[in-house]
């Protein structure tokens, strides 16, 4: 039994549910049945100019709020938003449940299931290590 399948009536190529699966091996993020690439915590990185909390935050919520204007499907930004924000467990079941498959371990790229393309910023996903501590 496999994913492989044919259709001419609806031009469909693949059996419902292989489509993760298929993506999943072409996008490399496949290590075998019933695996997928772990989240790793992002590797630390400087911004320059150096920037405030509150400057970080602003190009956060900028980012996110123009992100699904440039394609992809915007449950798939509330995920990986909701995923950003998390702690590594959670983000994992959060990318995990809304199909999105991983692409780069600190979610900088990943893909839906229908093969659109989700690149994430560093700022979204951790603070620079020469952030100016207001205050």
């Amino acid at each position: 039994m496999g994913c492989a399948g044919s259709s001419e009536a609806k031009g469909e190529d693949f059996a419902p549910g292989c489509t993760a699966l298929l993506a999943q091996v072409i996008f490399g993020s496949f290590n075998g049945p019933g695996t997928v690439k772990k989240i790793e915590k992002p590797k630390p990185w400087k911004h320059s100019p150096q920037i405030t909390k509150s400057q970080l935050l602003q190009m956060r919520e900028e980012f996110w709020d123009t992100a699904p204007h440039y394609g992809g499907r915007k449950e798939i930004w509330d995920a990986l938003r909701a995923a950003a924000e998390a702690d590594l467990t959670l983000a994992q079941a959060i990318v995990d449940s809304a199909g999105v498959i991983v692409q780069s371990a600190d979610l900088t790229i990943c893909y839906d299931e229908r093969g659109a393309k989700y690149e994430l910023p560093k700022y979204v996903m951790s603070e620079p290590t020469n952030l100016i501590r207001e205050g």
